[in-house]
């Protein structure tokens, strides 16, 4: 039988994960991850499975120890009026 629509699990890896790296520029309402618990939203980032961009600038990213002594790694933009004065 045919799959009809969709991703098979084959491909569907694939699609997960960071879409930018660090230092890129990217627009607001950019994806910037997909489908990972791994990274969690920090500044001028919304979104907890899908993180996206909410405003224009540069991708930074940073790791703290949380309560528990697990580093959890925090996806940061840096809006693009503080990016040019550096």
């Amino acid at each position: 039988m045919a799959r009809k629509g969709g991703l098979s699990s084959k491909f569907y890896r694939e699609t997960k994960g960071v879409k930018v790296t660090g230092g890129e520029q990217v627009t607001a309402g950019k994806l910037i991850t997909r489908r990972g618990d791994k990274w969690k939203p920090g500044l001028n980032v919304i979104g907890q499975m899908h993180l996206t961009a909410k405003c224009d600038g540069e991708i930074y990213f940073t790791r703290k120890r949380n309560n528990f002594k697990k580093v959890a790694t925090f996806v940061n933009v840096r809006p693009a009026a503080k990016a040019e004065k550096k």
